[in-house]
């Protein structure tokens, strides 16, 4: 008996329930002034610090002198975008450009979740999921970038080279957007993603580069970011200043930043552990090679690769939190997934970090016992979704096991062979 579908009356409830929860973000942002919200620290990054960028950018060149600037050169045309809506302040337009954004994502999960064999359960996530980030989304181009992402995945099935292109066009915003490409599956699909996505993102990277003055200005910023307090180090020095540690917080490269002894030590750690996540996706995708593979699988690794990065970083970001919701979400809409328990991981990981940032972010900066304990829990449970993450795409790709053949199944021990019946015993032939 076929189950009743549900999808119909879902989706209009969907709907509701995304326009109900944007216009609590946005007034969330509108009033961001509020203690409780931070006291303006969320917005000001926007009207502040993109906005003077954009007019730097507005010139046709990068920040070069700025220590801030810690961003690849696709994140320009993004911070230039808030021109397409002359009428509004650069904090408006920013918003309802990201706005625009999410509603992408939102509608390219649920068309994804509406097809046969598919769930809304992501499009759920993503809708109920975002907000507990409260208005920090709108006032960060991490849902632009996750957007790239999230449309690339949800597109592989029907078009390698579009996912290709889509993953390019985003690790030029962000970077990390290329590892959703990771579990395109080995042989023919594969190298049509590589080739297109390696393709445009060349491409992209010439026309940047023709069109701004100091394009790989960001590079020299990045290599020298230290260990963020929130950040798994950061979490460790935390604790360790309660044993003693004189170590101090300071704010450098646009973020609260740990200094004194062992600090670089701790990033040297996150650095090799890095590598050493790279090195065990490496090894999964040779020995998932003869594996069995399903629909859900890219979806799954995407999401395991971009938590094993995101936990061995020097820096853990609130907004991180939007990248994992959103790669979360693409998984869900498969039944295939082996990531339910890694989802519901990263909404608790979620929850937590709104309450770190911004209203208890005094706490962390200072490393009270309070702080130090939201950093375990919130810290902890990404590790725990890390972990349980690659245990599960580990198993659920393992070498298949070909079954025996009907033919070949073996008789009961009570029931004597066939060919035993067939042929009269004789003496075995002395050669």
């Amino acid at each position: 008996m076929n189950r009743p579908r549900l999808t119909r009356p879902a989706v209009p409830a969907l709907a509701a329930a995304w326009l109900l929860s944007r216009a609590l973000m946005l007034w969330l942002l509108a009033h961001s002034s509020l203690p409780l919200l931070g006291g303006g620290a969320v917005s000001r990054e926007v009207w502040g610090l993109y906005g003077r960028w954009y007019e730097v950018l507005s010139h046709g060149t990068f920040p070069a002198h700025d220590p801030l600037w810690q961003y690849p050169p696709g994140a320009g045309p993004v911070l230039l975008s808030p021109a397409l809506l002359p009428g509004l302040t650069y904090l408006q337009a920013f918003a309802v450009l990201t706005l625009l954004a999410d509603a992408a994502i939102t509608l390219a999960l649920t068309r994804a979740g509406t097809r046969p064999g598919r769930t809304l359960r992501g499009a759920a996530l993503w809708t109920g999921g975002l907000p507990l980030l409260l208005h920090i989304p709108f006032a960060r181009y991490d849902v632009q970038a996750t957007a790239f992402a999230v449309i690339a995945l949800l597109t592989l099935q029907r078009s390698t080279r579009a996912c290709g292109a889509l993953a390019a066009l985003g690790a030029l915003v962000k970077v990390w957007p290329a590892l959703v490409l990771v579990g395109t599956r080995k042989g023919r699909p594969s190298r049509s993603a590589w080739a297109w996505g390696g393709g445009v993102g060349a491409a992209a990277l010439v026309l940047l580069t023709a069109s701004f003055d100091h394009p790989f200005a960001f590079l020299p910023q990045q290599g020298g970011r230290g260990v963020q307090i929130e950040s798994l180090g950061g979490t460790v020095l935390g604790l360790a200043s309660h044993a003693g540690w004189p170590g101090r917080v300071r704010y450098q490269y646009g973020a609260m930043e740990f200094t004194g002894p062992y600090v670089s030590t701790v990033a040297h750690v996150s650095l090799a552990l890095t590598a050493l996540a790279f090195a065990a996706l490496l090894l999964w995708r040779f020995r998932s090679a003869a594996g069995r593979w399903t629909e859900a699988t890219p979806y799954d690794a995407a999401l395991t690769a971009v938590l094993l990065f995101t936990v061995t970083s020097r820096v853990i970001s609130p907004q991180y939190m939007i990248w994992l919701l959103g790669l979360a979400a693409v998984c869900l809409t498969s039944r295939q997934t082996t990531q339910r328990p890694v989802a519901a991981l990263i909404v608790l990981a979620t929850a937590v970090s709104a309450v770190v940032f911004p209203a208890l972010y005094r706490q962390v900066e200072t490393s009270t016992w309070a702080g130090c304990a939201l950093m375990v829990l919130r810290n902890g449970l990404l590790v725990a979704a890390a972990t349980l993450a690659f245990r599960r795409l580990w198993r659920s790709t393992g070498p298949s096991v070909p079954r025996p053949s009907t033919l070949e199944k073996p008789l009961p021990a009570s029931e004597p062979d066939l060919g035993s019946r067939r042929l009269p015993e004789r003496a075995a032939s002395p050669s």
